[in-house]
C-alpha cells in the first residue's frame, strides 16, 4: 500500500491548532535563516512555500524587514498567519501548483518539500527557479536518502518523502542553481538536512 502522501494536507487542515501548539519556537534554525537573509536585499520579498502557522520562521523573516508571501494548503494554518501578520500576503494553495507572474528575492521551503512524494519533488526545482529573480536565494530542507517513510504524530500517520542527496544536487543544477552551502543531518539544526542555493544569472545581495 502506498504511503499516504495525499493525507498530509488533510492532516494539517484538520489539526492546524495542534500543529501550531507543537511547533518549537526556540528558532534553532536561525543560523540558516540568517545565512539565507544575507542574500536577500533589505526589505526584499520572500516566498515561503509551506509556511505553516508563520511561527517561528516567517516571524523571523518579517522581523528582519522582509516582505512575506506565504503559501500553505491548510486553511487553518493560513488563518493563523493572517491574524498574526496581517500586513503580509497569505494564500491557501498547494505548493506544487503555485504559479503566476510574481518573482521574489528569496524562496524558502522549510520542512515542506519533505511532505511531497519523491516523484513530485524534481519538478519543484523548476518552480523555485521561475519564482526567483536571477541571483535570488533558495533555502530548503530535505531527507538524506531516496525513499518514503510514515511517522506517527499524535496518533496520526505523517508522510515524508525524499530523493537521494545526489538527486537533489542534480535537480538544483538542472534548474539553474549554484549550491552555496549544504549540511546533511545538521546537529545544530535538529538533525535537518539543509540546502542553500542561488539562481544563476545575477548577483546576490550582501
Amino acid at each position: 500500500m502506498k504511503p499516504p502522501a495525499g493525507g498530509v494536507v488533510d492532516l494539517y487542515s484538520r489539526r492546524a491548532s495542534d500543529l501550531d501548539a507543537d511547533r518549537c519556537r526556540t528558532l534553532f534554525e536561525r543560523p540558516w535563516l540568517d545565512a539565507f537573509l544575507a542574500h536577500v536585499p533589505p526589505a526584499g520579498t520572500v516566498l515561503d512555500l509551506g509556511c505553516g502557522s508563520g511561527e517561528p520562521i516567517a516571524r523571523h523573516l518579517i522581523e528582519q524587514g522582509r516582505r512575506l508571501t506565504g503559501v500553505d494548503a491548510s486553511p487553518g494554518l493560513i488563518d493563523l498567519c493572517r491574524r498574526r501578520f496581517p500586513g503580509h500576503d497569505w494564500r491557501v494553495a498547494d505548493m506544487r501548483g503555485f504559479e503566476g507572474g510574481e518573482v521574489f528575492d528569496g524562496v524558502i521551503a522549510w520542512h515542506s518539500l519533505i511532505h511531497l512524494a519523491p516523484e513530485d519533488q524534481p519538478a519543484m526545482f523548476a518552480l523555485f527557479a521561475r519564482r526567483l529573480r536571477p541571483g535570488g536565494a533558495l533555502l530548503f530542507t530535505s531527507g538524506s536518502k531516496h525513499g518514503e517513510t510514515v511517522g506517527d504524530w499524535r496518533g496520526e500517520a505523517l508522510y515524508h518523502g525524499s530523493l537521494s542527496l545526489g538527486d537533489y544536487r542534480a535537480a538544483l543544477d538542472e534548474a539553474g542553481f549554484d549550491l552555496l552551502r549544504h549540511v546533511s543531518g545538521d546537529p545544530g539544526c535538529g538533525g535537518a538536512t539543509v540546502w542553500l542555493a542561488r539562481r544563476r544569472g545575477g548577483k546576490l545581495a550582501g
